[in-house]
């Protein structure tokens, strides 16, 4: 059904062998550079006296992947602006973030957020069934990261998807401004994507089954990405800074830089539907394309068909921006496997023999993640809602557990294991049932723009079918009312790391109550977050006390500012038994 195949020019194929060529040279170079560094510390959390700068980029860079590059736009284009609503919800994380999370961890001087767990129940049990979610749940998102390059080098070069995800393994504001110029302006963009159903952003329902709504994607995404707060990747960024404001500088940082390069990925897919719907050729109905995600490379060919170099450009970006990805994830990995894998075990080896550890993890883990890859690439849908899906079963609880050991002072080990198991077990099973019921109908995509324009050929007819069943499929989704077991799996997919956030909280403290909770003043202040002060500091004290559960938060608050000398007292073992606080009297 394809038409006309238009490929790289090799000007294409130039500029993006010397970026990436580039990328890959500075990264060699800095690997052989910094072979001095023989300690754990210094290869996973630079000693930790990284400056701000630096360390806000990086976090910066971390987050920004090929599912924002491809996921979002193809999102806006297919289902319209809605989904920008959601920015809401990664800034709300990074100032929650900022506010709670960095106090908690920052002073403690570790390097695995997972050891906070250790401390927090005294139970390595719970340590080891977080890393371990925290590791698939990495994994997965490094899968569906590397999906993205591929299946662009396959819209693009007509690279087979098997060998575009081995040499990304192996290894975007000018394009908005450009394009809206092309069709004629801002004002003609938001013309047509009013036309096209693209601007359709206040649907305010409570209904959970909708699949995007205005509190479905800020209270909803909010939830959902917790995960980056308390992620390894953000854990290992702030533990490198010197002090505790400059980690929360790089939080408050991260937060409206990530919303405004997400809102520019957003406004790309707008871009695109203008442009296809101005020159009256959707490539998705005339079947240039036949997956969502290759809308933006697509684009980019067509938008610089006269300007050979740009589209090699983008793809360079899209390289960079997995690539950047990618690395965090493995280093965040690498930090989890020697803290929560190899110190139990081996802690009486050499920091040298634990680094050279550390980089044999990074090669293993990015095979595995070739391998998720591949396994993801038999998936269909949006490159954003796969991510948000599947691995929803992994960071949802993996953050319930953080949050309810922060959260919930009197929640003891056995019910934060119980927790969790039961948080996994649930999103898990939502979220494959939701894919796999063959009785519900999932939300069609918006119509298709206008096809008038499209070249003459034996897919013409198939064209204008795929623009009638298109519309045939809304109307018949407005008169759909699942049914049975398929009313729990049609719940919105961006609901399901909250759900499992919610899971944790319940039954963890549920099972506390029954198995013998943690006494009043039990919990040491230093391993739970006074978020009611924080948060509702103007409530009267004789409010506040029962709020706290028992925990003397006094001098914490007062002294929080100065826990920045830290050491830890680990037994024969390795294993933490409890960070020893220095308090500056300066």
């Amino acid at each position: 059904m394809a038409v006309e195949f238009r490929g790289f020019h090799y000007a294409d194929y130039i500029v993006f062998a010397i970026t990436i060529i580039i990328s890959v040279g500075i990264g060699i170079y800095y690997a052989l550079a910094g072979s001095k560094k023989k300690t754990t510390s210094e290869y996973l959390v630079g000693s930790r006296s990284m400056k701000i700068v630096p360390i806000t980029l990086s976090l910066m860079v971390s987050f920004e992947s090929s599912i924002m590059m491809l996921g979002f736009p193809a999102e806006i284009y297919t289902f319209g602006m809605m989904f920008w609503w959601g920015c809401f919800g990664f800034l709300f994380v990074m100032l929650i973030g900022a506010r709670m999370i960095v106090p908690l961890i920052h002073p403690l001087k570790i390097t695995s957020v997972y050891q906070y767990l250790d401390l927090r129940f005294k139970s390595r049990a719970v340590r080891a069934v977080g890393s371990t979610l925290a590791v698939l749940n990495t994994i997965l998102y490094m899968g569906v990261v590397l999906f993205g390059p591929a299946i662009a080098l396959q819209a693009v070069m007509g690279f087979p998807l098997v060998w575009s995800m081995t040499t990304v393994a192996a290894a975007s504001m000018i394009y908005t401004t450009i394009g809206t110029m092309d069709v004629g302006g801002p004002s003609e963009v938001f013309r047509l994507g009013k036309e096209g159903g693209r601007l359709k952003m206040f649907n305010f329902s409570p209904d959970p089954t909708i699949r995007h709504t205005f509190w479905i994607l800020v209270i909803g995404m909010t939830l959902r990405t917790m995960g980056l707060a308390v992620g390894q990747a953000s854990i290992q960024r702030i533990s490198s800074t010197p002090t505790k404001r400059d980690a929360q500088k790089v939080m408050a940082m991260v937060g409206p830089m990530f919303f405004i390069t997400m809102t520019l990925a957003m406004l790309e897919g707008l871009v695109a539907f203008a442009y296809y719907s101005k020159i009256k050729c959707d490539p998705m109905a005339s079947g240039q394309i036949d997956n969502a995600n290759q809308i933006m490379p697509l684009f980019v060919l067509d938008l610089f068909a006269n300007l050979p170099g740009m589209p090699g450009l983008f793809m360079a970006s899209l390289f960079s921006a997995s690539l950047s990805t990618l690395s965090s994830g493995l280093s965040a990995l690498s930090a989890q496997t020697v803290e929560d894998y190899v110190m139990p075990f081996m802690s009486k080896k050499s920091d040298r023999v634990k680094t050279i550890l550390a980089r044999i993890s990074v090669i293993i883990y990015g095979l595995l993640a070739v391998a998720t890859s591949m396994i993801i690439s038999t998936v269909g849908g949006n490159m954003s809602q796969i991510g948000f899906s599947l691995m929803a079963s992994f960071v949802g609880p993996a953050s319930g557990l953080i949050l309810v050991a922060a959260l919930v002072p009197f929640v003891n080990h056995i019910g934060a294991l119980v927790g969790v198991v039961c948080g996994v077990c649930i999103t898990f099973w939502l979220s494959t049932g939701s894919y796999l019921s063959s009785s519900l109908m999932k939300e069609p995509i918006l119509p298709p723009a206008p096809i008038d324009n499209c070249p003459l050929t034996n897919s013409t007819l198939s064209a204008y079918n795929y623009t009638l069943q298109s519309i045939q499929k809304i109307e018949d989704f407005k008169n759909y009312t699942p049914e049975g077991i398929d009313k729990v799996y049609s719940v919105s997919y961006l609901w399901l790391g909250g759900v499992a956030v919610l899971i944790v909280f319940v039954v963890s403290s549920i099972v506390s109550f029954i198995t013998g909770r943690i006494k009043p003043g039990e919990t040491e202040a230093i391993y739970t977050v006074p978020v009611f002060d924080l948060f509702c500091c103007c409530f009267p004290d004789c409010i506040l006390k029962p709020l706290r559960c028992g925990v003397d938060y006094s001098k914490k608050i007062k002294d929080d500012d100065k826990y920045d000398d830290v050491e830890l007292e680990l037994d024969e073992n390795g294993g933490l038994i409890r960070p020893i606080i220095k308090i500056n009297s300066d």
